[in-house]
């Protein structure tokens, strides 16, 4: 089995639909909410993040075959005074899960980062998603805190 990781390339016709692909798999996963991406997404997403500076994707492929992203944006850590990469979706294809490519992944990821002078990665999870989260440990990630009596930041939203 060969394991390929690389920084998409959003001008790549072939890797641009394999971030779409891996996207709309993802997000039609209990994990991503379980719909399909909306065909408008689906058609503007790429030249949307080609647009976008701050954005990198990072593919993972096994024996040639689309297998998994990372979707990073880059932000700004005021208490370092550093730049950040956070990861905005994290997703590797069903049938490729179980072989370690969250840690291929994220190592991708971690090399952009310092590659940028970042200080820090950050991601979000979904608390009951376990497989996730023993992988994000174990590359390192760990709850966010500042004062462990006041508890873990929470990460909220509210739709525009």
């Amino acid at each position: 089995m060969q394991i390929e990781v690389m920084r998409a390339d959003y001008l790549d016709p072939r890797q641009a639909d394999d971030i779409v692909f891996l996207l709309n798999d993802y997000a039609s996963d209990p994990m991503g909410g379980g719909e399909p991406l909306a065909p408008k997404v689906r058609e503007q997403l790429v030249a949307s993040l080609a647009a976008l500076p701050h954005a990198v994707t990072v593919l993972c492929y096994v024996d040639g075959v689309a297998a998994g992203l990372a979707n990073c944006f880059e932000g700004f850590s005021t208490f370092s005074c550093k730049k950040l990469l956070n990861i905005h979706d994290m997703a590797v294809v069903a049938r490729f899960r179980g072989l370690g490519l969250s840690q291929h992944l994220l190592r991708g990821v971690e090399a952009v980062a310092r590659e940028r002078g970042c200080a820090k990665l950050t991601l979000e999870v979904l608390q009951g998603n376990e497989a996730a989260k023993s992988a994000y440990k174990k590359f390192g990630f760990d709850a966010y805190q500042l004062d462990p009596a006041l508890g873990d930041a929470l990460f909220w939203q509210k739709a525009l």
